[in-house]
């Protein structure tokens, strides 16, 4: 594999311990939507389970909260509420091989890393961390898997109230950096606010100025397009001829907004059913391989509890699944590994200065 991206050192399953470990216990589901008592909950890291006579498999993907269900020598892993009645559930809730079941977080440990001292300072990003090297590895791994991966974007509005960043994420979708992006309602509605009136919440998108009335612009924007019938078509209709959502559309890049209580409008494709809007994310979170989440705090620990740590290719080799959060604070990042993403990597910044140096770096030949 790329030597950017880590082996996988998977567990060593001649271990005395695997050798003699039972047999997977299963259950049948009693309902739909409900899953039998002492379930194993998924975590975002590999997970095997034994089958018998040293056979250990893995599960092609993952994410938090979920379940497997074994079919045959298939294990899948499934929402709870989409559980049907009989659906063969796995039950333990034990993790090192005790009932059959292996949950494996040092996959992509270096033996450096391994062999580091147990108390180190600075071993987390913070506002005081240089993150020069960060940036290195980022402009690497965005390179390769625009090619050979797939670059996701959780985006929240703060991207499209600067012509600059605004600009710069338009040159990033129409030059193959991003295979699909997941915002809610209002970083569409200011995107288009700035593509067709130049301002952000009324105000001007490079000077920042306030404009006259301007606080009716992003609702006047809503209602246009919710008059065309789409954003596709209010965007023929009313020319406008940049942004995101512009990109987006003109590159063919899917894009998922899901709705919230606090939406204007909201505009007509995005999704008010939020089970709804988790399925139509979760597709894309089964293909990522890079998750890019900007300035936007729920969306991200969201789509973050979505995401396996790991992905499975097409030859069988397994590489890591990168997640970035960009943000001003480390709240974001902490909560995001609070709720199990602890692979996260955080840029602690601005934003729009984060998405300009970005692009001004992998534009380069």
């Amino acid at each position: 594999m790329n030597s950017l991206i880590p082996e996988y050192n998977p567990p060593d399953f001649a271990r005395p311990e695997f050798a003699e470990a039972p047999v997977v216990k299963v259950e049948p589901a009693p309902l739909d939507g409900v899953v039998p008592q002492n379930f194993h909950g998924t975590s975002n890291h590999p997970e095997y389970v034994h089958l018998g006579a040293g056979r250990w498999i893995l599960a092609g993907e993952s994410r938090m909260d979920s379940v497997l269900v074994l079919r045959g020598e298939t294990l899948e892993v499934v929402e709870a509420r989409r559980v049907k009645r009989g659906d063969p559930v796995v039950v333990g809730r034990t993790e090192n091989g005790e009932e059959g079941i292996y949950v494996h977080t040092s996959g992509f440990t270096s033996a450096a890393s391994a062999a580091a001292d147990k108390f180190t300072f600075r071993t987390r990003g913070t506002r005081e961390t240089p993150f020069s090297r960060s940036y290195d590895e980022l402009y690497q791994v965005l390179r390769h898997d625009r090619d050979q991966g797939n670059i996701v974007w959780v985006l929240g509005p703060a991207v499209a109230f600067d012509k600059d960043s605004r600009d710069a994420m338009q040159g990033l979708i129409e030059n193959g950096y991003c295979h699909a992006l997941l915002a809610g309602n209002a970083l569409a509605t200011h995107d288009l606010e700035a593509g067709y009136f130049r301002t952000g919440l009324g105000q001007n998108i490079y000077s920042q100025a306030l404009q006259p009335l301007g606080h009716y612009n992003h609702l006047d924007i809503l209602n246009e397009v919710r008059r065309a019938g789409s954003t596709r078509q209010a965007i023929a209709e009313l020319g406008i001829r940049d942004g995101i959502i512009y990109a987006c559309e003109t590159q063919k890049i899917p894009y998922v907004l899901a709705g919230s209580i606090r939406d204007d409008g909201p505009l007509p494709e995005v999704i008010a059913d939020v089970y709804r809007a988790q399925d139509a994310m979760r597709v894309h979170a089964r293909k990522a391989t890079t998750v890019m989440a900007l300035a936007t705090q729920l969306h991200s620990i969201a789509f973050g509890n979505m995401v396996p740590s790991y992905r499975v290719l097409e030859d069988g080799r397994v590489r890591p699944v990168f997640f970035y959060i960009v943000d001003m604070t480390e709240f974001s990042a902490d909560k995001l590994a609070n709720r199990g993403s602890a692979q996260a990597i955080a840029v602690l910044t601005n934003v729009q200065d984060f998405i300009v140096n970005l692009w001004n770096n992998l534009k380069k030949p």
